[in-house]
This record gives C-alpha cells, sequence and structure tokens, in this order.
C-alpha cells in the first residue's frame, strides 16, 4: 500500500516565516516602550522625595530651598536624570567610579551619573543648566504664586534612548494646568501639589 506524505510548500513556508517576523518586531518594539517607562519611574520616585525635603525643610525653617544639601535630598547613584532644586549651574557632579561626588554647599542640584552613563552623545544632551518647559514654564527654585505667596518648583531631565530628544519632569508646591499644547505631552492636564508631571515624554518622541 503506498503512502503519500505531504510537506509544506515554498510560499507556505514563507508567509508562516513572515507571521513570525512581523509578530516578532511588534514584541520587541512594546518591549522597548516597557523598559523605558520602567525608567521614568526614577524621575517620578526622587521628584517626590524632593518635594518631601523641600516640604520638611520648609515646615522647619520657615522658608523654602534652593540648595539641593540643605534640604538633604541626595538620590542614589546611578542616576540618568539630572535634578534642580533651585536655578543655576553649580550641579553636585558624579563622575567618579569610586562613588565619591564633587560637591559644593551652593549646589543648586544632582548631575546625572556621569561615570555610569558617560558624557557621549546621547548623554551630552543634559546640560548643567535645567531645561526649558513647555507644559508649565517652570523655572527651578523659588517663585511667588497667584495668592503671592512663596511656593517652589523641581525639575528633573533625563535621556532614555539613543536620540537627543530628553526626558522632562517638574513637580511643584502648587497646583497647576499644563499647558493646551502640542508640545506638551501632558497638555491640558490637572497636576496637583507634589504630583510630578511629565512635560516631554522621551518614550513617545
Amino acid at each position: 500500500m503506498n503512502q503519500s506524505t505531504k510537506g509544506f510548500t515554498l510560499i507556505e513556508l514563507m508567509i508562516v516565516t513572515a507571521i513570525v517576523g512581523l509578530v516578532s518586531g511588534i514584541a520587541t518594539a512594546r518591549f522597548a516602550v516597557s523598559q523605558a517607562r520602567s525608567k521614568q519611574s526614577e524621575a517620578s520616585t526622587n521628584l517626590k522625595a524632593m518635594f518631601a525635603a523641600e516640604k520638611a525643610f520648609s515646615a522647619e525653617k520657615g522658608r523654602f530651598s534652593s540648595f539641593v544639601h540643605e534640604i538633604g535630598f541626595s538620590p542614589e547613584r546611578n542616576n540618568r536624570y539630572a535634578y534642580w532644586v533651585g536655578p543655576g549651574t553649580t550641579l553636585t557632579e558624579r563622575n567618579d567610579a569610586t562613588g565619591k561626588e564633587v560637591a559644593t554647599p551652593d549646589d543648586v542640584g544632582i548631575n546625572y551619573d556621569s561615570s555610569k552613563y558617560g558624557t557621549a552623545y546621547p548623554f551630552d544632551s543634559l546640560t548643567t543648566t535645567a531645561p526649558a518647559t513647555a507644559c508649565t514654564t517652570t523655572v527651578p527654585g523659588l517663585f511667588i504664586d497667584a495668592d503671592g505667596g512663596p511656593a517652589w518648583s523641581g525639575i528633573a531631565n533625563g535621556q532614555l534612548d539613543d536620540d537627543a530628544t530628553t526626558d522632562i519632569w517638574t513637580i511643584s508646591t502648587v497646583n497647576r494646568i499644563a499647558a493646551t499644547t502640542m508640545i506638551c505631552d501632558s497638555s491640558g492636564q490637572h497636576n496637583p501639589a507634589g504630583v510630578p508631571l511629565v512635560e516631554s515624554n522621551d518614550v513617545t518622541r
């Protein structure tokens, strides 16, 4: 008795290969986005810690501070974001592989950990100047709120991928509404005091 076996044709194999490639590409892209979003948790967590430190300092001293070491804010090393609690360019440098920092009492922030991430592209786009913000025109440090009282804002600027766009987050002691504009990644959102707001989302840019 003759038995015939039927295998796959070349066209069938090509179709299956194409489908597997397509699914693999989609999964890879989604994984990359998920990985980038997980990196953003650093900015959110550290800005909340910065806010808590600023509020505690204010409760004790009766004023806000623009100096990072005065309020005791010091995020863990390996930070891919730079942080500002006040205006200026004097940041605590983290460029020593031994874990030492180059700090001064006048530091207005903490620079990203260049001993881990280096200073070449794309991290060279993280400068020592706080970035301009699109949603809230936030400037780090002290300001007077709409009611005429003292207020404070902080900024985080980080690099999540391999392009020049950076990830910008802000936090403030006042309630805010993000501007309604195409370049604002939190366009129109109500932002309560003490809640980090993403203004330029490097995951989607």
